[in-house]
């Protein structure tokens, strides 16, 4: 039986992470799933939040992703994301300006202001935030 899954995570410039791993944590739409190697087929949409891969040798590696497309095959993980960033390379005073900047809108709520793209950008920001608070967390812990 194999211990380890091949995971591909990409966005829609470039292939952000390709190698093995042990385990993958992700936020679908149903909610939070782990996915271990062997998993039963699945095919479900991503909300925006963090990816996390357990490596085989232990090593955890953290990935934004703003939605998208999870793919599970029983020995294969493919992440399809409009947007995927390592989180270590997520810029914070960008998220917390898109993040204000999408309350602003909600907020005004003018007539040429798409409300659901404003909702969507706010979730996409408050999703960084989150990942960047969690990260200084395990730093500070």
């Amino acid at each position: 039986m194999s211990k380890t899954i091949r995971v591909h995570i990409v966005s829609a410039e470039s292939e952000i992470w390709s190698g093995e791993a042990s385990m993958v944590f992700a936020s679908a739409e149903q909610g939070a799933m782990g996915i271990a190697p062997r998993h039963a087929p699945l095919l479900t949409r991503l909300e925006p939040g963090e990816v996390r891969v357990r490596k085989p040798d232990g090593e955890e590696l953290e990935f934004y992703v703003s939605g998208g497309i999870l793919e599970i095959q029983p020995h294969l993980v493919s992440i399809l994301a409009d947007t995927a960033e390592r989180a270590a390379d997520i810029d914070e005073a960008a998220a917390v300006e898109a993040k204000r900047q999408a309350e602003e809108a909600i907020a005004n709520r003018k007539g040429d202001v798409d409300i659901s793209r404003a909702q969507a950008e706010l979730a996409e920001a408050a999703a960084r935030l989150r990942l960047l608070q969690k990260l200084k967390r395990q730093k500070s812990g």
